[in-house]
């Protein structure tokens, strides 16, 4: 009969061994801590987000009119045109260099001039910083002379650079004015700039683009009622018609 075998002895860890393991064990345990609250973070970043484009795609497509404050923002035409025509804009968009050089100018022509419509801005800075940089330039013009704003902003546009690049520069911005020799104050609207006069003003209207559900620029809206397609000028031709008789039933 064989005898057993005599057990083989486990080989002790020694002090420093043994708290080099435990120390390995809390830094995974940190690890899987940190990455677990890293995509918690972004769970609920992501449910918040789609929550709040849900909301916004709703309030533009609800057909609830917005509630415009008009008396805060550059108007071109009568305060008391029965049709109210807002467009959100970046003064470095493409696009609203589109629009500002070829709807606009049939806007006016046909309805602001004739005293049915006026046309009001909303900066929406978001291409890039220069873009901010535009806006308070733009503000302080408004905040100056509410005529010469509109002689500012059809100048951006016409001289507007590449969209992805820096060029809407306190500099450029502030020759542009002296170009187009705008009746202001040239040294206040830099001394403007600088300061950041008007970033509260710009982030309200941020904040208003925000809770419009306005996602593009140009966006229109038509006595507080998103269009559907800012370049077609048949379509909102009708829908200024349409205002207009709207109000003139109440």
């Amino acid at each position: 009969m064989s005898k057993p075998n005599k057990s083989t002895s486990v080989p002790q860890l020694s002090k420093q061994e043994k708290r080099r393991v435990e120390q390995e064990r809390q830094k995974q345990k940190t690890r899987i801590l940190i990455i677990s609250s890293i995509a918690l973070v972004v769970i609920i970043f992501v449910g918040l987000f789609m929550l709040a484009s849900k909301d916004a795609a709703k309030n533009a497509t609800s057909g609830e009119p917005v509630a415009f404050n008009y008396s805060e923002l550059p108007r071109v035409g009568k305060e008391d045109a029965p049709v109210k025509i807002v467009e959100f804009g970046d003064l470095k968009c493409p696009a609203c260099s589109q629009f500002a050089t070829s709807v606009k100018p049939k806007i006016v022509q046909d309805f602001v001039n004739d005293g049915k419509a006026a046309l009001y801005f909303v900066n929406m800075a978001f291409i890039g910083p220069d873009s901010e940089t535009a806006s308070l330039a733009a503000l302080s013009v408004y905040h100056q002379n509410n005529d010469e704003f509109w002689k500012f902003y059809d100048a951006v546009h016409a001289q507007q650079g590449d969209e992805s690049e820096e060029w809407a520069t306190e500099d450029f911005l502030v020759s542009l004015a002296e170009k187009e020799k705008l009746a202001i104050d040239y040294e206040l609207l830099r001394k403007d700039i600088k300061d950041r006069t008007y970033a509260d003003e710009l982030n309200k209207g941020m904040q208003l683009a925000s809770e419009a559900g306005v996602t593009t620029t140009p966006s229109l809206y038509i006595n507080g009622v998103m269009t559907a397609d800012p370049f077609n000028i048949e379509a909102i031709s009708t829908e200024i018609n349409d205002a207009a008789k709207s109000v003139e039933a109440k």
